[in-house]
């Protein structure tokens, strides 16, 4: 027993001392050297920017301070005396940056503004864990550099199954931003309810806005053009490149009830679930609102969906419409007709300087690569994946074990999705990588990086969405960001443990592994 108690003591220490060594910012930083002094910060505390166009970068640290710590710094171009936070361009690789604490000044430097902020997200973490004495913060001294290791690190939310509004989704892009995650997958529109105004069509909103996953009189819930350009500059700010999904030629039932002359049916289970491709009023309809979501959406990228349709294009067989594209197309199958379809409205997003996205479903419909982006969902179909690396295609990871956030996190819980028994802990979605998957070295560019979807036919409420994002989304960008040889679980749990205090003083009902007791699986209501 003694021996044990010593063994249990031993590796408490030896965590204590790694934990010591590890700056407290999520993601781990790329090096890093710790130091034993300290800097105070305070009221008194200046923020210079030498280059004018770091204002902008500076103000959102000025800002951030005074939400979380009272802290009404003063901004300056000039160098003062009181000037001891100071950033600055210099150079270091794309996003890269280098954040030096020292007594008498912290200095973030890098090639761009991206990496700034990056910077300035790391900063911010550091003093949120910092020690206070009334009004002054004493901070660690360290040298950090740092860059990510993926371009692409996204998060995806679906608000046609339920809707949470703009308020919410700040929450989530800042809480992205903190996570230095800066793709938002904005899924708007599916068979449950459209989410966005359409000028030109403005009962999609109106009509198709009605219900939602549980209960299908729900009140019409969309967003404005306003809002959505509210939401798209606040996301701006914090370096998030928003992509809207409007999804076709599937998934169609909330905009076939408000214009039902484009549906091209469905089945029992999902009716009216297609777009008609057969129809060249379809192709218009859909492309007049392709540009106005262009107007609103500066990423330049809309994704497309192109996924599931076999739910509901049973009518496509014996419609004589298609049957005639079918002859004059030369199109052997309804996935060809699919294809056909995708195609047509990819051209439309091309002739606005646009990408297409889409799910992987579309690895082989003969989409330009150089001008298309797709997901790769399905963890049970690896040749998926394959495909589209032998097809050279810029690819986004984000299989359902372990990157889908609907998926439980616990053997106990019961209100969210399992798939042969497996589910999304933690440590699962912490530790994926894509070692397994035997990608040639040859194709590794072409892998943009990861993302983490959260569906929400299980998420009716604020706090049960919460819930299945928290800490999840802290894992996720650890392993999206970090080199893999410098990724430790149990260094991270102590890191994300922190965090926890973070998401209380921000009102989220969050899930804690470490103890489950202590936060319920919210229900849906």
């Amino acid at each position: 027993m003694k021996i044990f108690k010593l063994l249990f003591l031993s590796n408490l220490l030896l965590q204590f001392a790694f934990a010591q060594e590890t700056p407290p910012v999520i993601p781990t930083p790329l090096s890093f050297e710790g130091g034993t002094a300290l800097f105070v910060l305070n009221k008194n505390t200046a923020i210079q920017y030498v280059n004018e166009d770091l204002k902008d970068e500076a103000h959102f640290l000025q800002k951030e301070l005074l939400k979380k710590q009272q802290l009404p710094l003063s901004l300056t171009q000039r160098n003062t005396e009181a000037a001891k936070i100071i950033l600055k361009t210099s150079s270091t690789e794309n996003d890269g940056y280098k954040l030096s604490i020292r007594p008498e000044q912290i200095q973030i430097t890098s090639n761009d503004e991206n990496g700034i902020f990056y910077g300035i997200v790391s900063l911010l973490q550091i003093i949120d864990q910092a020690k206070s004495q009334g009004s002054e913060f004493h901070i660690a001294t360290w040298d950090i550099k740092d860059r990510p290791e993926y371009a692409w690190r996204g998060f995806m939310l679906d608000e046609s199954r339920h809707f949470f509004g703009k308020e919410k989704v700040k929450s989530i892009l800042d809480w992205m931003a903190y996570y230095k995650l800066n793709k938002f997958h904005w899924h708007l529109t599916d068979a449950p309810g459209w989410r966005i105004e359409i000028q030109k069509y403005p009962k999609l909103g109106l009509v198709g806005g009605i219900g939602d996953h549980i209960n299908p009189f729900t009140p019409s819930q969309y967003y404005t053009q306003e809002e959505i350009k509210e939401i798209v500059q606040y996301a701006q700010e914090r370096k998030i490149e928003v992509i809207p999904e409007i999804d076709m030629p599937g998934h169609a039932t909330a905009a076939n009830r408000a214009y039902p002359e484009f549906s091209g049916g469905g089945s029992e289970k999902h009716p009216e679930f297609t777009f008609h491709p057969g129809k060249e009023a379809t192709y218009q309809y859909l492309t007049d609102i392709l540009r106005e979501i262009d107007v609103l959406f500066p990423s330049q990228m809309i994704h497309l969906g192109g996924d599931e349709v076999s739910f509901g294009n049973q009518k496509w067989a014996s419609d004589p419409l298609i049957s005639k594209l079918r002859q004059k197309e030369n199109l052997s199958s309804l996935k060809e007709v699919e294809d056909y379809f995708i195609k047509r409205m990819a051209d439309s997003l091309f002739s606005l300087n646009n990408k297409i996205l889409a799910w992987d479903e579309m690895a082989e419909a003969g989409l330009p690569t150089e001008k298309s982006i797709l997901f790769w969902w399905r963890h049970d179909k690896p040749e998926q994946l394959s495909k589209l690396m032998e097809h050279n295609i810029p690819t986004v990871i984000c299989p359902r074990i372990p990157l889908y956030f609907d998926f439980v996190q616990d053997e106990t819980h019961r209100n969210g999705r399992k798939w042969g028994g497996n589910f999304n802990p933690l440590q699962r979605v912490y530790e994926f990588d894509l070692s397994e998957f035997n990608i040639p070295e040859s194709k590794k560019d072409l892998i943009l990086g990861f993302q983490a979807n959260l569906w929400t036919e299980t998420v009716s409420h604020e706090e049960r969405l919460d819930f299945l994002v928290f800490p999840r989304i802290a894992a996720m960008a650890e392993a999206v960001w970090n080199h893999k040889n410098n990724k430790n679980y149990e260094d991270f749990s102590l890191r994300v443990k922190n965090h926890f205090r973070l998401y209380k003083n921000d009102g989220l009902y969050f899930y804690d592994p470490f103890h489950p007791d202590t936060h319920p699986e919210p229900v849906i209501k």
